[in-house]
Formats: C-alpha cells, structure tokens, sequence
C-alpha cells in the first residue's frame, strides 16, 4: 500500500522555505495544518503535511493509521524514513538545491518518525547539507532496550534500520552535515500520552548527535497535555524560525 498525497498549502508569493511535518499515528495531518493559525505569517514558505499509511498494528491487532509499528520497529520504520527522505529530496530540488531552506518536524509519533531520518538520513547518501531546522512536539525517539545514545547514528540507525543499504559494521559515515540541523524540541510535562521523561531523553540523545538543541517543557495544553501549547508553542515556533533564518541569511552574505 501507498502512502497518500501530503497536504499541501502553496506559497503565496515567490517560493522561498518549505516546511515539512509529520502528524501522530492516529490524527490526519490537515488537523495539525489547520492548528498553525500564524503559518501565512511567513507567504513565501510551502507548507507539507505528510500522511501516513495504514498498517497493521500488532498491539491492537488491526488497521491504524500509523508511521511504525512499534512491535515490528524496523521494516515500518525504514519504509517512512524512506518515504519522508524521499519528500526532502523533492522540496529540496523545488528550492533549487538549497537544504538549509527546508525544515522537518513532527508530532507525537510523527517527530519520533522525522527525528529517526534526521539522525540517519547521512546513511542514504541522497541529503547533502543541513536543513534550515528541526521543530519536534510532545515526541520521542524509538530505540532498543539498551542502545547506546553515543553509537546511535553509526550503528542503530545506520546497520538496523538500513541494514539492507549495505551499511557494515565498521563502514564510515562521509557526509554528516544534516547531523548540524539545530533541533527545537517541546514536550508537556503533563502529556497523558507520552511521558515528558521521553521527550526529555530524545532532547538528550540529540544533543550528544547535533549541534544545537533547544529544550522546552509546558503544561495546561489541550488534549490532555498532548499538543502544542496555544499560544507559547506557536510563538516558540515562529521565534525558533526567525532565528534560523536570519543566521542562514547572516552566513550567506
């Protein structure tokens, strides 16, 4: 099966910046694009809101609306870090080869799902350069009981989840510039759904893999703690943007 068409809003003015995230397992991603009341505060930018498949869910023992199975990590998880790789490329290539114009992110299990292809998108050989940034909400990253945060990139990432890629164990990685992506990170000390202490272990891990990590922990959001908080978390969003994108354009001058 497929993954559907992402949601899209077009610019309203000369393309400039994409913006790419990902929704939970269990929402549609024109919710999380209809909860961005200030995106238009930025016309120049093209907004994508990927969807993901339906694939049985081992737990449930039925069809859901999911990223990964997280009894059966793997295979799902390299299909949608494939499949996400896959739309970098593409609003990469519309913005004419500039990757640090392009921001990924996600929610729930949809930044679990993104943060996985940041940390190993350096093992497909297809994304050269760091992206313009990371925007990560109420979200963790799966790992293996045991794994290793200092080895993650070169061995979890790299030999399991692209094991077929021809990844050996003692196989160099060349290009890790997306590994310079600065990360924001936010996750609700009283999210029902996810517990804080794994956001708070995702903000760890990556700070030991990048560069720039920024951590920020509310409560009082809706849905029972697990959302964005309205509106700090908008207001977190646009000044996390401001910033990367005035420092992109500082360096290029």
């Amino acid at each position: 099966m497929e993954f559907p068409e992402p949601h899209i809003y077009l610019p309203q003015s000369f393309h400039t910046h994409t913006a790419i995230l990902f929704s939970s397992k269990t929402s549609k991603n024109q919710n999380l694009a209809s909860s961005l009341p200030n995106w238009r505060w930025v016309p120049n930018w093209r907004w994508v809101f990927p969807t993901s498949r339906d694939r049985w869910d081992t737990r449930f023992q039925e069809e859901m609306c999911a990223w990964f199975d997280a009894y059966s990590l793997t295979d799902s998880l390299r299909e949608s870090v494939l499949h996400i790789v896959g739309i970098l490329e593409d609003e990469i290539r519309l913005l004419g080869g500039t990757p640090s114009h392009v921001y990924l992110g996600g929610m729930s299990q949809g930044m679990a799902t993104a943060l996985c292809t940041l940390s190993c998108a350096t093992g497909t050989g297809r994304i050269q350069g760091q992206l313009g940034g990371f925007l990560g909400f109420c979200g963790w990253l799966p790992l293996p009981l045991g794994a290793q945060p200092k080895r993650l990139v070169s061995e979890y990432f790299l030999h399991t989840i692209f094991g077929s890629y021809n990844m050996s164990p003692g196989r160099e990685v060349t290009s890790t510039s997306i590994l310079s992506t600065p990360v924001c990170l936010s996750h609700g000390t009283d999210d029902a759904w996810v517990p804080v202490e794994q956001g708070r272990q995702a903000a760890q891990i990556s700070q030991q893999i990048t560069i720039q990590v920024e951590w920020d922990e509310f409560s009082g959001a809706e849905g029972d703690g697990h959302w964005i908080k309205e509106p700090e978390g908008f207001d977190q969003i646009v000044q996390f943007v401001e910033k990367q994108c005035d420092r992109h354009q500082t360096e290029s001058q």
